[in-house]
């Protein structure tokens, strides 16, 4: 009886035991996973897509040259005796730059002048013996053959005159050459020949250089493509042009568009344009390059983002646009044109939503953003209305 009972209270303790490790496990198998730990977000730099008008502009490097420019070299011979100016001196036309010794050629104009006077009195003298000859022979008193010597002498010094005549006009131009003056407004160069030396007509050196400033010139370079638009342009109007320093940053001048070179390139595919500056401030100079910009038209309420927010695809472009809930889808987008800072487009985004413009390696459809606070402001500030 004891061994039952016994028995009986080890098989309810065992029950009791089994049972305690059911209730003990069974809350284990029902508590959840815990959650994963969520992605942190993507710093990012981001625009709102914006409509306004946007200038069409055409932008090209370019080369400042001389509206007008002239080597002043000597056209006599002779000694450089005076240059009455200084390097570097803004000159009117007119203006006397250079004297070549004028001696040897003011003897020879007033050799010339001498001969023509004394060729004139020696015509005075035969026209007088025309006259008593030809009375002389009508009463046959002379002979027609002196009456005929006569009329040739008086021919020949006529023609000598004439001939005097030529050299006085090239002793006096020869004679004007000893004095080089101003072509046309504008800045003296470097002088390359002193006062003293001998100089030559025949010299390839020249005295120094004359430049025109003001006006000024700019040459620059665009694709043959854009020529039809140029024309379409040119036909509304003059087109203006903005010269720039080489990294964008400084405005040096504002012009128009002079002309269109009458051919294409065909080595390049480029069409070389012509445009004049006012240059008030000679801020362009001669041999300088400078970046174009020429205005061919307006964009109407162009959809617009910085050209950095436009990414390359496979087969297409797209941009990440931000969501409400600060996470990022991609949307394919239509290029109208880019200009280096801003693109328009043709459709795929619309005016107000955010898109990012910085840290889109980093990002896929879905990521979590976090705007930067700086960009925040600008787009605020940029935001169409505002």
């Amino acid at each position: 009886m004891k061994r039952t009972t016994e028995a009986v209270y080890a098989l309810g303790l065992s029950a009791m035991l089994v049972a305690g490790g059911c209730l003990s496990v069974a809350p284990a198998l029902a508590q959840p996973a815990p959650p994963a730990p969520a992605s942190p977000a993507v710093p990012v730099s981001a625009a709102p897509v914006v409509r306004q008008d946007v200038p069409i502009l055409l932008r090209g490097l370019g080369s400042v040259q001389a509206f007008n420019a002239v080597q002043i070299r000597p056209r006599v011979d002779g000694t450089l005796t005076q240059v009455p100016v200084a390097e570097g001196q803004e000159v009117k036309q007119g203006d006397l730059l250079a004297v070549i010794d004028p001696r040897p050629y003011q003897a020879t104009l007033d050799a010339a002048s001498a001969k023509k006077a004394q060729d004139e009195a020696l015509l005075s003298s035969a026209m007088a013996d025309l006259a008593r000859y030809t009375a002389l022979t009508k009463q046959e008193v002379a002979s027609r053959q002196k009456l005929e010597e006569v009329v040739a002498l008086a021919k020949q010094l006529r023609a000598a005159i004439v001939g005097d005549g030529a050299q006085i006009e090239a002793a006096q131009l020869n004679l004007s050459f000893c004095y080089i003056t101003a072509p046309f407004d504008g800045r003296v160069g470097l002088r390359l020949v002193d006062p003293g030396n001998q100089v030559r007509s025949a010299e390839a050196t020249a005295i120094m250089t004359v430049a025109q400033l003001r006006p000024i010139s700019v040459t620059f370079a665009l694709a043959q493509d854009t020529l039809p638009a140029i024309a379409d342009a040119m036909a509304a109007g003059k087109l203006p042009v903005v010269a720039s320093s080489s990294d964008d940053k400084i405005e040096l001048d504002r012009g128009t568009l002079l002309t269109v070179d009458n051919a294409i390139d065909a080595t390049t595919g480029t069409i070389k344009l012509k445009a004049t500056f006012p240059n008030p401030k000679n801020r362009l100079w001669p041999g300088q390059f400078v970046n174009v910009r020429m205005l061919i038209g307006t964009d109407r309420n162009a959809l617009t983002v910085p050209s950095a927010a436009v990414q390359h695809g496979p087969g297409n472009l797209y941009v990440y646009a931000i969501k409400p809930d600060a996470t990022v889808t991609r949307q394919t987008v239509t290029l109208m044109r880019d200009d280096g800072k801003l693109s328009v487009l043709g459709g795929g985004v619309e005016p107000g939503q955010q898109v990012v413009i910085d840290g889109q390696s980093r990002l896929q459809d879905g990521s979590h953003v976090a705007i930067n606070d700086t960009t925040k402001t600008a787009s605020s500030q940029a935001r169409p209305g505002s």
